[in-house]
């Protein structure tokens, strides 16, 4: 097992009801700036639920953000925290307005030029908005984390930042808000905890066994608890462990020394940039290809990934791994989500365009730095 440091001071309150406890975990005095998406929150009650429990703080809205929230949008944001001094920021919805809500948070004391520069370049983030997050759909984990992913609509791009400056003070996670969520938002849920915690466990052994063990409980945990919410969305049961599971897929505790992947996701970001796939199918789409590409380098993990989830115990090597990449397959696609690029309308032009790309930037990914465009086409073509 490799060193490693680990703090995670976001506090977690969780369970039904629990959003009447917003307000008593905002700074008093506080003026709010609350973030949210579409709109669902008015339709689900949420919204009602969080302007009864901050009465007593003045608070102004902004809304709209959008799934792979835009730079574009977000910096509207940070203009209006400017003009009215405010100091706190409330996000209400799901991992991109959360996502969103952190990059308003760096972005408004930014002070190097361009704030985009905290994506593009990695700039570092010196201070930031105090957050407070209320999650709408359990999926990208980014209540307990400090992870962010925004969308340049002007230049196709999509990338992260990180930085513990914008982990949330607190997070409600409150299991009932499932209940109203689309098919499709909660089946994108499910692949995406459980591709996050497929980046930190299927890389290569370092004798870990601990941080092994969680990340298959909650893989296997996902396998189990996500179908039950899809036939009834109303099971809160499920509903609070499919929640919990895509908090605890990327808190940072299963990542803690071991190697970690990440190209699944960076390549992924590609197809949601030019073409604005939902972030969780791409993310089906192009690991089976890293899977299979990477069978060799990667063929201890996916041999115990398929011998403790899958329970595939018989066969060579090469056939365990087959079966567990079919198996993986299986899953994504009785959950609703297809998993090669045509099921999406995407021809094989689009794989240039990428290999391009990482060409220009000229770095490679993966656990060992090993996938470069070469690999990356090699990839995207097993999703033809």
């Amino acid at each position: 097992m490799y060193n490693f440091e680990y703090q995670n001071p976001v506090k977690i309150i969780f369970g039904k009801g629990e959003i009447a406890k917003t307000g008593i975990n905002i700074p008093v005095g506080a003026k709010i700036l609350l973030t949210y998406g579409g709109g669902s929150i008015f339709k689900n009650g949420v919204y009602d639920q969080v302007k009864a429990s901050v009465k007593d703080f003045e608070v102004i809205e902004f809304g709209g953000i959008e799934p792979n929230p835009h730079y574009e949008t977000l910096m509207k944001a940070v203009e209006l925290v400017k003009k009215e001094n405010i100091t706190f920021l409330l996000s209400v919805g799901g991992g991109s307005v959360l996502d969103g809500t952190k990059f308003i948070a760096a972005a408004a004391y930014y002070k190097n030029g361009d704030p985009w520069q905290i994506c593009s370049k990695q700039a570092k983030v010196e201070s930031a908005l105090p957050i407070g997050a209320i999650l709408t759909l359990p999926a990208t984990g980014s209540e307990m984390n400090g992870n962010s992913v925004v969308t340049r609509v002007e230049t196709t791009e999509k990338l992260s930042f990180a930085s513990p400056l914008v982990m949330p003070l607190f997070s409600i996670l409150d299991p009932e808000v499932i209940f109203s969520l689309p098919e499709k938002q909660v089946a994108n849920g499910i692949v995406d905890a459980f591709v996050h915690v497929i980046e930190q466990y299927l890389t290569f052994p370092v004798n870990s066994p601990i941080q092994d063990r969680f990340a298959e409980s909650i893989l296997k945990t996902l396998v189990e608890e996500g179908p039950k919410v899809l036939a009834n969305r109303t099971d809160y049961d499920a509903a609070a462990n499919l929640m919990w599971s895509a908090t605890m897929a990327l808190n940072g505790l299963i990542g803690v020394g071991v190697p970690q992947d990440w190209a699944t996701h960076m390549i992924g970001h590609e197809l949601t940039a030019y073409h604005g796939i939902d972030h969780a199918r791409t993310l089906a789409i192009v690991l089976p290809g890293i899977m299979h590409i990477e069978r060799v380098q990667k063929k201890d993990k996916i041999v115990q990934l398929g011998k403790e989830v899958w329970g595939i115990n018989q066969g060579t090597d090469n056939e365990r791994i087959d079966r567990t990449i079919a198996k993986t397959i299986e899953f994504f696609e009785s959950v609703g989500i297809p998993t090669k690029l045509p099921d999406y309308g995407v021809s094989s032009d689009f794989i240039d365009i990428v290999c391009n790309r990482f060409q220009k930037r000229g770095f490679k990914i993966g656990e060992k730095a090993n996938i470069g465009p070469k690999e990356i086409r090699l990839i995207l073509e097993d999703r033809l």
